[in-house]
């Protein structure tokens, strides 16, 4: 926040209400107009848009153990509505300038770790469950416990190895990086490109906009991932009609015959809520549901706090206004997520956008809402974007998760050790669970080791434990012969 803008903010805190709106949201109240919380509305809208074209690429791109896609078209839908109605009960029910949507980092969870154990049905039934249960920890107060039991640089770790697995997605999904078949006889299990070169439009699409995206992030410029997106989808419409490209993937960027259309519910209400369960087993069941809950709770707890701080709204504790019913809204928001197919729904960051242009208030959540609700009749507009010109956004996502890394402490093997195997096992392996895993085990044996064992929350261990039953679940399985 600038300090002209912190200056008028003071100056105008404590005007009074000049009407019913004004009153209900405390707009003068907190220093701000009717024109900054539309600005802001509009600032956040645009800087968090490109959501609606990377969740239905990320979820679509990916398969269920059934060998079944979901429609692009329902899913940009899905993410659509979900932001809308999300981000909106959040302005009212919270007043916070907080927008919500699908969680990135979320959504490759579901996509490449949950999918492909089980049916889409079942995966975002998950998502229901992570949802309902985050809802039950902010009622009976758990959350407090949930989250002094992870140690900070562990939660810092868990981000920044998510981070390098969306970067990992991106750069795979977009043919920068490839698995060297196996008949290669060479010991690198990936290489640069499909034949070790860098060959194909496509491609090159992808290499401008990840140095597109970087540049407009390092001058700062506001919707600087939308921007990217959008310009290089264009490009890529450009090399289409022009070039003859054998294949761009599962999206070809092609001008569609309208541009508006009426939006497509069909996922809709496709979950099963306890069907994971025959399909995985309890003990899986219950691993997936933690690494979702862990991602989103900590996610949004920090999300919450830094937004609120920004805007000048914490109280003299630091405490943030609303705070339960701000969570509660949370929870609601990703079980929601479930329901419609459309993946976890979470707090963004990019919010803090709306604040720089003043908003403080809820009132810019039914301007950003509303923007998304426009969103739902532009469809065939959404699904013509290549993953090559969406692509970079996840390299960038990717590099602004990895710069919390600077905030553990290396010096301290105790936790930098686990916070390292985090970070490294995720992309290393593919999986956001195994690199919790990794992370817990040794955090709880190296404490344990250095005779430091009464520092560990019981839930900790606890989880240690499960994770334990989940690496050592072949071999268990030998032994007792099931």
């Amino acid at each position: 926040m600038s300090r002209t803008q912190q200056v008028e903010d003071r100056q105008g805190a404590g005007r009074p209400p000049s009407n019913g709106v004004d009153r209900f949201f405390r707009i003068s109240e907190r220093g701000s107009t009717l024109g900054r919380e539309v600005r802001g509305g509009f600032a956040t809208f645009f800087t968090m848009a490109y959501i609606l074209v990377l969740n239905p690429l990320i979820l679509s791109g990916a398969e269920d153990k059934f060998g079944q896609r979901l429609d692009g078209s329902q899913l940009a839908t899905a993410t659509a509505l979900v932001a809308a109605v999300a981000t909106i009960v959040m302005g009212v029910g919270g007043n916070l300038p907080l927008a919500l949507a699908a969680g990135l980092g979320l959504n490759a969870v579901v996509a490449f770790q949950i999918a492909p154990l089980m049916s889409w049905d079942d995966a975002m039934g998950l998502i229901v469950l992570e949802g309902l249960l985050i809802c039950v920890l902010v009622v009976t107060g758990l959350r407090e416990a949930v989250m002094h039991a992870i140690p900070q640089p562990l939660k810092q770790a868990i981000s920044v190895g998510i981070g390098l697995f969306i970067a990992f997605i991106g750069f795979v999904d977009a043919g920068f990086v490839s698995r060297t078949p196996d008949a290669a006889g060479t010991t690198v299990p990936v290489q640069l490109g499909a034949t070790g070169t860098l060959t194909g439009w496509p491609v090159l699409v992808f290499c401008l906009g990840v140095l597109l995206t970087v540049g407009l992030l390092a001058r700062r410029v506001r919707g600087a991932i939308l921007i990217s997106i959008v310009t290089m989808t264009a490009v890529a419409i450009l090399i289409d009609e022009l070039a003859d490209v054998e294949s761009w993937g599962l999206t070809t960027p092609r001008v569609p015959d309208d541009v508006v259309s009426s939006p497509d519910f069909g996922l809709l209400g496709d979950f099963s809520l306890f069907g994971a369960f025959g399909q995985v087993g309890v003990i899986t069941v219950v691993l997936l549901v933690f690494t979702l809950i862990l991602s989103d709770f900590f996610d949004t707890m920090g999300t919450v706090v830094g937004i609120s701080a920004e805007a000048g709204l914490l109280d003299e504790e630091g405490r943030v206004p609303n705070l339960g019913r701000v969570l509660l809204i949370d929870g609601a928001a990703a079980a929601a997520g479930g329901v419609a197919s459309a993946s976890s729904a979470t707090s963004y960051i990019e919010s803090a956008a709306g604040v720089g242009e003043g908003a403080r208030t809820g009132f810019a959540n039914l301007v950003t809402g509303g923007l998304f609700t426009c969103a739902l009749f532009l469809t065939p507009l959404l699904t013509i974007v290549p993953m090559q010109a969406a692509a970079p956004a996840l390299v960038a996502v990717g590099f602004l998760m990895m710069t919390q890394v600077k905030n553990i402490d290396w010096d301290r093997y105790e936790v930098a050790v686990p916070a390292f195997l985090t970070i490294a096992v995720m992309p290393f392996t593919y999986s956001i669970t195994n690199g919790i895993g990794a992370g817990f085990l040794a955090y709880v044996t190296i404490k344990t080791v250095l005779g430091r064992a009464k520092e560990i929350h019981w839930l900790l261990w606890a989880t240690a434990a499960l994770f334990l039953l989940h690496f050592a679940i072949d071999p268990l399985e030998q032994l007792l012969g099931v």
